[in-house]
């Protein structure tokens, strides 16, 4: 199965470490709630600390967005054990406070179409919402971080969205003005702007 945008997300189950422990988490958990999911490159290594830190850091915000945050790597999950034990001074991810996917077997890389020749995956980022179904999809290349305030603006977006019916135009953010999907409402939301 094949990661699509508006289509059911790839089903998974998977081992991963969570504070301080393994645990098994799968899609079917984060029923009910809506679920970024994350992949990037490699434990210890240069960009991805910078990401998982700032997952971390907001966490408190997805939380308010009813969202659960997961990372994946292609990494066992006795090395992102040891990267969490490691200070964020030292490159690691000390303080981690979300699931930490060890795709050793590249299955959930592969099935979200994120992984690279080589073996590793792309800086793949995927937004389920609260039924399963792939709201957004983004993949970066290795070298490109990603911008955590993009992802809570999509989120909340989704949420306008869902609630209203309406649809949010380019660089919305929560309480700017969105339209209706048809042509009146694209009128007059030009007229206001």
């Amino acid at each position: 199965m094949a990661a699509f945008v508006s289509q059911p997300a790839p089903d998974f189950t998977a081992d991963a470490y969570f504070n301080g422990g393994f645990e098994k988490v799968s899609l079917s958990k984060y029923k009910g709630k809506k679920l970024v999911l994350f992949f990037y490159p490699l434990d210890f290594t240069f960009v991805c600390p910078t990401e998982i830190t700032a997952f971390t850091d907001s966490l408190a915000e997805f939380k308010k967005r009813n969202t659960e945050v997961v990372g994946v790597s292609v990494d066992s999950n006795f090395t992102h054990q040891a990267w969490a034990n490691t200070s964020r001074e030292e490159g690691g991810i000390k303080g981690i406070n979300y699931p930490l996917i060890g795709d050793v077997s590249k299955d959930v890389a592969r099935n979200y179409g994120v992984l690279m020749e080589g073996g590793i995956a792309l800086r793949g980022l995927f937004i389920i919402d609260k039924n399963g179904v792939l709201k957004h999809s983004t993949i970066n290349d290795l070298n490109l971080g990603r911008n955590i305030d993009e992802v809570l603006r999509l989120l909340d977006a989704i949420d306008f969205s869902e609630e209203h019916g309406e649809v949010c135009p380019a660089n919305w953010k929560k309480g700017d003005k969105a339209m209706k999907p048809t042509s009146a409402g694209l009128k007059e939301f030009v007229k206001a702007k």
